[in-house]
C-alpha cells in the first residue's frame, strides 16, 4: 500500500479522481460514456489546466487507473481487517487485552482514508498540487498504522521479554526506541521532500552543488518558513537526517554487541545496519538520477524496511 501510494505521488495520479465515494467508487468506468465523464471531471481541474492541457483520453486512464488501485487496496485491507476481526471477537479468540487495540488500529485505517481525501482536496485548488503538510501526514499516519500492525504482531509471536537488570540492556533499549523514532522522522522529513518536489534540486552527492551547505538554506521570511517550503533547506534536512542514522544504528549495533542483550535483538541489529546500507544506496542513486520513478517508489521500500527492522530491534529490547 505504502509502495503504490509512492508511485501514485511520483506519476501525478492522485488528482485524477476528483470525488471521494468511498462505496459507490469501489466500481471503476465501464463504459466508453463513464471514461468521458470521469475525464470531463479532471479536464475542470487545475491541474490539467495548468499542467496537463491537452492531454488525451488514453493518457488520462493511465493516471488514472494508479489511483483507483491505490484506493482500492486501501478499500480491501480495511475488509481484510475487519472481516476476520469480528470473527474471532464473536468466536471468543482475541487474546486479553487486544480487542480494544485492534479495534484502534481499524478506526485509524479509517482515518487514513479520509486524511487521503482530505491531502487530494488540497491539490484541486487554484494551486495544482497538494499539500506537502497534508501529504506527510498521509505518509506518516500510514506508517503509524503500520508499525502498530507490527508491533502487535510480534507482541503475539514473541511473548518474552528483556531482563531489565542484565548489564547494558537499559541502555540499549534507550538507543534502540530513539533510533526508531529517528526512522520515523526520516521518513516525515522524506514527505516534505517529496511533497515539494526538493528531489529535483540539487542532484548531487555529497555536495549539494559544490557545497555542504548551499547558500539557499536560509532565504525565505519568517525564517521557520524554510524548513517546510525552501527546496534546498528541506533536502539538506533529509540528509542530515541519513547522517545521523548513519551514526545512531552502528552505534546501537555496538552498545547490543557489548550488552547481555537478547540474541533475538543482537540478530534483529544486524539486519538493521545492513538495511540502513542499502536504503543509504538507494537514496543516493535516487537522487543523483533525478528521481526515477523505480528507484524512488524502492527508495520508500526500503525506508518501511528499515523502520520495519528498528521496530524489530525495539520489540525485542521491550
Amino acid at each position: 500500500m505504502v509502495v503504490v501510494g509512492g508511485v501514485t505521488r511520483l506519476t501525478h495520479s492522485g488528482l485524477s479522481i476528483t470525488q471521494w465515494q468511498p462505496i459507490v467508487g469501489t466500481v471503476p468506468p465501464l463504459s466508453e460514456s463513464a471514461w468521458n465523464d470521469a475525464f470531463t471531471r479532471y479536464q475542470a481541474t487545475p491541474e490539467y489546466r495548468d499542467v496537463n492541457r491537452g492531454m488525451t483520453l488514453q493518457a488520462f486512464k493511465g493516471i488514472f487507473w494508479w489511483e483507483y488501485f491505490h484506493r482500492l487496496l486501501g478499500r480491501a485491507i480495511g475488509v481484510a481487517f475487519l472481516l476476520p476481526y469480528l470473527w474471532f471477537l464473536l468466536r471468543r479468540r482475541i487474546p486479553p487485552g487486544y480487542a480494544k487495540s485492534l479495534a484502534g488500529i481499524f478506526v485509524l485505517g479509517g482515518l487514513q482514508g479520509a486524511l487521503g481525501w482530505f491531502m487530494v482536496e488540497s491539490g484541486l485548488v487554484s494551486d495544482p498540487r497538494v499539500s506537502q503538510f497534508r501529504l506527510t501526514a498521509h505518509l506518516g499516519l500510514a506508517f503509524l498504522i503500520y508499525a502498530a500492525m507490527l508491533w502487535t504482531g510480534l507482541s503475539l509471536m514473541f511473548t518474552g521479554r528483556a531482563d531489565r537488570n542484565l548489564p547494558g540492556v537499559r541502555r540499549a533499549r534507550r538507543w534502540a526506541f530513539g533510533v526508531a523514532a529517528l526512522v520515523f522522522v526520516m521518513v516525515l522529513s522524506g514527505g516534505f521532500v517529496a511533497g515539494i518536489r526538493a528531489g529535483f534540486a540539487y542532484n548531487t552527492f555529497p555536495l549539494m552543488q559544490g557545497r555542504w551547505v548551499p547558500p539557499e538554506i536560509m532565504t525565505l521570511s519568517p525564517w521557520w518558513k524554510n524548513f517546510f517550503w525552501n527546496l534546498a533547506t528541506v533536502q539538506f534536512d533529509h540528509r542530515m537526517i541519513a547522517w545521523l542514522l548513519a551514526f545512531f544504528i552502528p552505534y546501537t549495533w555496538w552498545q547490543l554487541r557489548r550488552s547481555r542483550s537478547p540474541l533475538r535483538a543482537r540478530r534483529g541489529a544486524d539486519a538493521l545496519v545492513a538495511g540502513l546500507a542499502v536504503q543509504v544506496s538507494l537514496g543516493i542513486a535516487t537522487l543523483v538520477n533525478v528521481v526515477p520513478v523505480p528507484l524512488a517508489a524502492m527508495h520508500q521500500a526500503g525506508a518501511l524496511v528499515v523502520f520495519t527492522l528498528a521496530l524489530n530491534v525495539a520489540h525485542a529490547l521491550r
